[in-house]
């Protein structure tokens, strides 16, 4: 197997980000003379609880939320995922960051459809040209993806977000998401609400954290299971 770092299009966070949490001890892992299990040790009395064979039954009261969202064992076995994480971004300053994000990136849409003749401002569906319509639209996606998979992977930050003082994390370690994360995560954003439902589409991916529980995420930070965390 080889030892050399992986490349940096890998799409996974490197190893010195200091934002990432230290992995969590292993119990378990002492002297094998520790806590003897020996024939005569701790005798087992008829009226103890009997032993399934198939292991330690689950607890009566299911945890709140109904557990991890992604599977059990998903993020540390069933530890909290945002121990020793700064805490959950204000939803309210989330929408502020994400509508300065927008108005930055809509300014910079605009002046290159109208150097490139792509501006299709007609309402009349007798008047619009469908071609210059989807250029401008795919001019778009382009650019809000690209701004915010490589804002957010530099520093966990788009411009909106580092002046709120928010972060983008891992939800599994606290890490700066890579690449391929951010991607997924731009994508699941930016092509609906660019191609199909506009602002509709924004307002309710994003407008999700306002009711998520326990993680607060919009639907693209469930998409790549990442959270927003404050930066102050």
């Amino acid at each position: 197997m080889s030892t050399e770092p992986p490349p940096s299009g890998s799409g996974q966070p490197p190893d010195d980000d200091p934002f990432r949490k230290p992995p969590p001890s292993t119990p378990g892992s002492g002297s094998p003379y520790d806590s003897p299990q020996g024939p005569y040790d701790s005798p087992q009395s008829p009226y103890d609880t009997p032993q399934s064979p198939y292991g330690t039954p689950p607890p009566n009261n299911p945890p709140p939320y109904g557990g991890d969202p992604y599977g059990s064992g998903g993020y540390g076995g069933g530890q909290d995922p945002l121990a020793g994480m700064p805490p959950l971004a204000d939803s309210g300053r989330r929408v502020l960051a994400r509508i300065i994000d927008m108005v930055l990136v809509a300014i910079v849409v605009g002046l290159l459809s109208w150097a490139f003749g792509l501006g299709e401002y007609e309402t009349d569906p007798d008047k619009i040209e469908y071609g210059r319509q989807f250029g401008q639209s795919l001019l778009a996606a382009v650019l809000y993806i690209g701004y915010d998979v490589l804002m957010t992977t530099k520093t966990g930050q788009t411009l909106g977000k580092k002046w709120l003082k928010l972060r983008v994390a891992n939800l599994s370690d606290g890490a700066t998401p890579g690449a391929q994360t951010n991607l997924v995560r731009a994508v699941v954003l930016w092509i609906p609400a660019v191609f199909c439902c506009a602002c509709v589409w924004t307002a309710i991916s994003g407008g999700w954290s306002f009711f998520d529980k326990p993680y607060k995420q919009g639907l693209h930070d469930k998409a790549a299971k990442t959270v927003v965390v404050s930066s102050a």
